[in-house]
């Protein structure tokens, strides 16, 4: 059967919510995650909590993890390389050198993401760096997570386009994708971040890009509004993508990005668009219910602002 993976994402989920989540609770929920069979989780950030206060106690939530699943790093080859706990790789965002240090120092990290944006507008905005800057930060990345015997994903923000009015097309995503592939970037992930892009751009995108950079896996992170989700997802596993970025019940989204309409593609969406292709994701039906249960308590409690 044709492996397909699937990055659950409750961090990019949490993260621009108006009510604080208990730590106790983020940590019983990443771990009811794993045991419903997901094996890749973009988890925690490392971020100022000026910025994001929802991200504040990663080191804790990470913690409280490890002290009931053991979770280790990855392979240091620069690829998002699982650790132990049957093969469970836990995703720390970072968006500078002093979130990489405490990434780096918080057990059960084992793959570092970073949003480089292709967007000079929404770079200045998100992360507060030019072209120049945010590359040398990604080839720190890249140095300091070998050494560290850790994985390295590079989301590229915008890669579907943006609404500033700035320059953008397929030749500019397939530059960036050169230089990571140069620096030895082998795990790469495509952000629709204002959640713009029909499914007919995302099959042309990704088509045209995904055969540039042999050997590197590319994968989607993909924004969007209800109504057109599975159709995004099919018309990106239809241009070759086999890894998928998704939260549950599609909550979350780029409290940067300003529609508060745009979310993440639900991973429901995810499983009913692989399910008609004829992919089947390992996951235990009957915990993954449990897990939508402990999703729509968190929608309940802590969305309201």
């Amino acid at each position: 059967m044709e492996r397909i993976k699937l990055i659950e994402c409750p961090r990019d989920a949490w993260q621009g919510l108006p009510e604080l989540i208990p730590t106790e609770a983020k940590a019983a929920y990443l771990k009811a995650l794993i045991e419903a069979g997901f094996r890749h989780i973009d988890a925690v950030s490392f971020v100022s909590p000026k910025h994001v206060k929802q991200m504040a106690d990663s080191e804790e939530v990470m913690a409280r993890l490890t002290d009931s699943l053991p979770l280790a790093g990855g392979a240091g080859n620069g690829e998002a390389t699982p650790g132990r706990n049957d093969e469970v790789e836990i995703i720390g965002i970072v968006v500078n050198e002093k979130g990489l240090e405490r990434a780096l120092a918080t057990p059960g990290v084992s793959t570092i993401g970073y949003p480089y944006s292709i967007s000079a507008y929404f770079r200045r905005a998100n992360a507060n760096m030019s072209r120049g800057e945010s590359r040398q930060l990604v080839e720190t990345l890249k140095r300091e997570t070998k050494s560290a015997n850790k994985g390295l994903v590079i989301y590229i923000s915008m890669a579907f386009g943006n609404p500033y009015e700035e320059p953008w097309g397929p030749e500019i995503v397939q530059e960036t994708l050169e230089w990571l592939k140069d620096i030895r970037v082998n795990t790469v992930s495509l952000a629709d971040t204002v959640g713009t892009a029909t499914p007919e751009l995302v099959h042309k995108l990704y088509a045209q890009v995904k055969d540039h950079v042999p050997g590197m896996e590319v994968g989607v992170h993909l924004h969007s509004r209800a109504e057109n989700a599975e159709a995004k997802v099919l018309a990106a596993y239809q241009a070759g993508c086999r890894r998928f970025d998704s939260a549950l019940t599609g909550l979350g989204g780029c409290p940067f990005a300003g529609d508060e309409l745009v979310g993440n593609i639900a991973t429901e969406s995810v499983l009913g668009a692989l399910l008609s292709t004829g992919a089947r994701p390992e996951l235990d039906g009957a915990k993954l219910a449990k897990v939508m249960e402990m999703t729509n308590e968190i929608r309940a409690k802590y969305a309201r602002g």
